[in-house]
């Protein structure tokens, strides 16, 4: 049920739907936080480049995929909003998306080249976005006000578990030197919280009419200019992008930070990095539900300003620590900072986006969400080789992080301009 003029449900959903419709981010990333971890290992161990290019060979991987990212999602969230079937407006591009993700999975774990790597990972990209955009755009249609913190908590929580999940499996996949049993196991973690989704998530608001107008028409719809004038979601995308860049570059390079600055060897990966996962779940989980809880009383912006701020002092610790014992307490601000930056961040877009399109506004979203990680892979992974070359072997991955804490700074600075006010309770322009 939704009400008459926003479009807002207003039905509460019991716990176990909300805990549903959030399941499947855990799928979603665990498959790109994994497979992170095994190129670098790849990259790092098996001398497919030169250790000064590893930074490079990454970005040269990735970059393609987040193209097609950057372009898809939004244009496939546009088309579900329209899109009428018996499975109703989201499922259909969910499963066969997930579907086609396995087959790509594999051939990303399968693949012994630079090249076949990164086409696998374009297709990859190409099948987890038809998935994701319309995936997307479930807790807008289906939450109600009173439950939207709550969500959003909910949703950062097991986005959280997911790059658990997936640095844990990258990592094994890479101490036993075993890539396409660890993609194999990614597929496998995707497709089962993938059917949770399709079996069980009840679909809500009713299709948008096409009013006789192509799916051309309406894909192109996604990239109108009116988009611009929505300026609070506009600073808010530009916000998370910086954010998310400063949130990744743990993923993206971490690794490399234990290989390079602290000489750590293939075999002996599990430990620390057992370590971090530790410190992360534990950070992450502790902060994720208060936080989102919190926001709902003191306000979104004011948990996300706490956020970059964690997120920001966790690099610097990392950035700087003489020894790995003092890197896992950058890694625990790190954490807390992160969780509760996930579990404000979708409540702040569910409250702010216009109801009867959140398939097209929350796949725009993911204008920073697909960025988020090559760009921290760009400009972090080309310094890391430049900083390498010249200050020393193993001073590179130092110089990431202290990028990664000036992304968060960008991050809250970006923030200003957002009105947090939910849209329905914004005063209506006069005629």
């Amino acid at each position: 049920m939704t009400d008459a003029e926003g479009g807002r449900p207003t039905a509460s959903l019991p716990a176990g739907q909300l805990v549903r419709l959030s399941l499947y981010w855990l799928g979603l990333s665990s498959i790109f936080t994994g497979l992170s971890q095994i190129n670098q290992g790849r990259l790092e161990y098996t001398n497919l480049v030169g250790p000064d290019d590893i930074g490079t060979a990454l970005f040269f991987i990735n970059v393609g995929g987040a193209v097609i990212a950057l372009l898809l999602q939004p244009t496939i969230g546009t088309l579900s909003d329209y899109t009428i079937t018996r499975w109703g407006r989201r499922k259909p591009y969910i499963f066969v998306g997930s579907l086609l993700d396995v087959v790509f999975l594999l051939g990303v774990g399968a693949s012994n080249t630079l090249l076949g790597i990164a086409v696998f990972i374009v297709l990859l990209q190409i099948s987890s976005n038809v998935a994701q955009g319309p995936f997307q755009g479930y807790v807008p249609d289906l939450v109600p006000p009173r439950q939207v913190g709550l969500a959003s908590a909910l949703v950062g929580l097991f986005s959280v578990l997911g790059n658990i999940v997936g640095y844990l499996v990258g990592t094994l996949a890479v101490v036993q030197h075993d890539y396409l049993l660890g993609a194999a196991a990614l597929a496998l973690i995707e497709l089962s919280t993938m059917l949770s989704v399709v079996i069980r998530v009840k679909e809500g608001r009713t299709p948008k009419a096409r009013a006789g107008r192509s799916w051309r028409t309406i894909a192109l719809e996604a990239w109108g200019t009116d988009i611009l004038r929505e300026h609070s979601f506009v600073a808010l995308v530009r916000s998370r992008l910086f954010v998310l860049m400063g949130a990744a570059m743990i993923i993206q390079v971490g690794l490399l930070y234990l290989a390079q600055t602290f000489s750590v060897k293939q075999g002996d990966l599990g430990p620390p990095n057992a370590v971090i996962v530790a410190i992360a779940a534990i950070g992450n989980v502790l902060a994720v539900v208060p936080a989102g809880r919190l926001s709902d009383r003191i306000g979104r912006k004011t948990v996300i300003y706490a956020a970059c701020a964690f997120g920001a002092v966790g690099m610097l610790i990392i950035a700087f620590a003489p020894a790995i014992t003092v890197a896992f307490i950058g890694v625990g601000f790190y954490a807390v900072g992160s969780g509760m930056f996930l579990a404000v961040d979708w409540a702040l877009m569910t409250d702010i986006i216009p109801k009867a399109a959140t398939g097209r506004y929350m796949g725009m979203s993911n204008v920073a969400t697909a960025s988020a990680g090559i760009l921290a892979l760009g400009f972090g992974g080309l310094l890391l080789d430049l900083v390498n070359r010249l200050l020393g072997f193993g001073t590179g991955p130092r110089a990431a992080f202290l990028l990664a804490a000036v992304f968060f700074v960008l991050g809250a600075i970006f923030l200003r301009p957002v009105d947090p006010r939910r849209r329905e309770d914004l005063p209506v322009a006069p005629a």
